[in-house]
């Protein structure tokens, strides 16, 4: 049996996960940071899918 403390946290998780996508997350911050003032759902789609593809293959899910 696992020890207590040897539990990775789904936060934990995800941040490991995000620090691994570096380029990912710059280039969906520079699409939402070009026009901050007129953010809307789904401006910067095709950034964030690559991102989050990016982030759902280093935490290990399909």
């Amino acid at each position: 049996m696992a020890g207590a403390g040897s539990k990775i946290r789904p936060v934990d998780r995800l941040a490991q996960a995000v620090a691994k996508c570096g380029a990912e997350s710059t280039a969906y911050g520079k699409c939402i940071v070009k026009d901050f003032n007129n953010v809307y759902k789904d401006k910067c789609l095709a950034e964030f899918q690559v991102l989050q593809s990016c982030v759902t293959k280093h935490m290990g899910k399909k």
